[in-house]
């Protein structure tokens, strides 16, 4: 388990680890970047402000994350105040969100912002080139692969409202590719 993991040091910083919230198997799973203060101090991911936004994203398309979402972060603990996520942070924790991404087993992963779609589809584009791009996500242990979307992360939206439009369509475009995944089985 994670909890025991003492190489990355944000462990010592952090109060809480912040592994998953939602329901475990669920068909969507959303990566975040890292925990917030509010993520911090409550032990779940996406439950400040932006979490909020969130959640109503996810519910103009039906999903919610008491009933049909799995959500969880590239890290485990938050940065100090805040701060972006070191390439050698995200380097140690990406094999854990591998294997958690595996356990948990989605058919569509959404990544929530430019960190979590660079680090775990292994690009340099920001996320405006990524955002609204289908691609598939490589099992490193497991073969196959998962369809991922990136859309830009509730708390950028926060701060640039125009760009809510955008991530509407990537809402759209998910639902879209849920229901065929589904219903191709």
């Amino acid at each position: 388990m994670i909890d025991g993991f003492e190489g990355c040091g944000l462990k010592i910083t952090a109060t809480n680890t912040v592994f998953a919230d939602g329901v475990a198997g669920a068909d969507v799973m959303v990566i975040g970047e890292a925990p917030g203060a509010d993520e911090d101090r409550q032990g779940k991911p996406f439950v400040g402000v932006s979490g909020q936004l969130l959640d109503r994203m996810l519910a103009s398309i039906g999903l919610s994350r008491t009933e049909s979402v799995y959500i969880t972060n590239i890290l485990p603990w938050r940065p100090p105040g805040n701060r972006q996520p070191t390439p050698q942070e995200i380097a140690t924790c990406i094999p854990f969100v591998e294997r958690h991404i595996e356990l948990a087993a989605p058919k569509v992963l959404m990544f929530a912002g430019g960190t979590s779609a660079k680090s775990l589809m292994g690009r340099k584009e920001g996320i405006t080139r990524l955002r609204g791009t289908w691609m598939d996500w490589p099992q490193p242990n497991a073969g196959g692969a998962i369809p991922a979307l990136a859309t830009y992360h509730p708390a950028y939206l926060l701060r640039s409202p125009g760009q809510k439009s955008s991530a509407w369509k990537d809402l759209l475009s998910l639902r879209r590719r849920l229901d065929e995944v589904v219903k191709n089985g």
